[in-house]
């Protein structure tokens, strides 16, 4: 049985889709990768996680705190409560690093939290504007003292003098 089978290879028609394929996915890479750059420039660079901007937090309020003159303490104090300052925040940075850097995602889950907790008080204190500002959604006060409301703008009652 010697029969003459084709190559079992890819047809050329194939080949032509897999390559237009692999073009549109290196041009749509290209394009992301450049809009990417282009925003880069224009924002800075994206935030990281939480452990790594908790973790340049504490390195800018050290950096702000050891560079602080304390006019209250005076000429003598100074550079003795410059040490001291700078003392409790090498002491604050050694006890933080650790916890970030065994519990990064930790962090995420605390950032994510703060969110969710975030969203839920604007949700609240939106609707109770709401309310504030539309007034009460009750009945109306029947009352015979109060007239019919189109002496004056303001919800008080008239107070007659005579």
């Amino acid at each position: 049985m010697s029969e003459d089978r084709p190559a079992s290879g890819p047809s050329g028609q194939e080949q032509e889709r897999a390559a237009d394929a692999d073009a549109w996915a290196t041009a749509c890479a290209e394009d992301l990768a450049a809009e990417k750059a282009r925003r880069r420039t224009e924002q800075g660079p994206p935030p990281g996680s939480a452990a790594e901007e908790l973790r340049r937090l504490v390195d800018t309020v050290a950096d702000k705190l050891s560079g602080l003159q304390s006019p209250l303490l005076g000429g003598l104090a100074g550079p003795a409560a410059q040490q001291v300052v700078r003392q409790v925040v090498e002491q604050a940075k050694a006890a933080v690093e650790p916890v970030i850097e065994r519990n990064p995602d930790v962090f995420d889950h605390l950032a994510a939290a703060g969110t969710e907790l975030l969203a839920a008080y604007r949700s609240a204190v939106q609707s109770q504007e709401r309310r504030w500002t539309t007034g009460p959604a009750g009945p109306k006060d029947d009352r015979p003292d109060r007239g019919d409301g189109s002496e004056g703008t303001g919800p008080g009652e008239r107070i007659d003098l005579d």
